[in-house]
């Protein structure tokens, strides 16, 4: 079971959210911090990231740096869930290009439990390119 603890730090729209091993997020909808809606596209930026980068290691491809930018278009009406994800991913590198869309292909449609959730309300679009080092 996962678990956070939450609690005020500023004002009562600002936030620290603390997991169990005492590290911290700021979170909050005062202009200070990271919004909850921002932090689910961190959260897919980096479930699918882990993923990418241990498909790649397993398929013996030189991945040297990872980048990813993850932008989302949400609902106008409450509740203001995600419609539309896009995610693109730099992969730097000697990477296949076979390898590189299967393994993003697999994050984002099979592995990355972000993305599957959001997936609910969300279409979602990826792409990556191959810079080599």
């Amino acid at each position: 079971m996962n678990s956070i603890k939450l609690k005020t730090n500023k004002s009562l729209n600002n936030y620290i959210c603390t997991n169990p091993k005492g590290q911290t997020i700021n979170l909050g909808n005062d202009g200070n911090a990271v919004g909850p809606m921002e932090s689910v596209l961190m959260a897919i930026a980096s479930c699918s990231s882990i993923d990418i980068v241990m498909i790649l290691e397993k398929m013996k491809q030189d991945l040297k740096d990872i980048e990813v930018e993850v932008t989302g278009e949400r609902a106008e009406s409450p509740p203001k869930v995600y419609t539309q994800v896009k995610a693109h991913y730099k992969l730097y590198g000697e990477i296949k290009d076979k390898k590189a869309h299967q393994a993003v292909k697999s994050s984002i449609e099979k592995y990355c439990s972000v993305a599957l959730m959001v997936s609910k309300t969300a279409e979602i679009e990826w792409s990556y390119e191959i810079i080599t080092t």
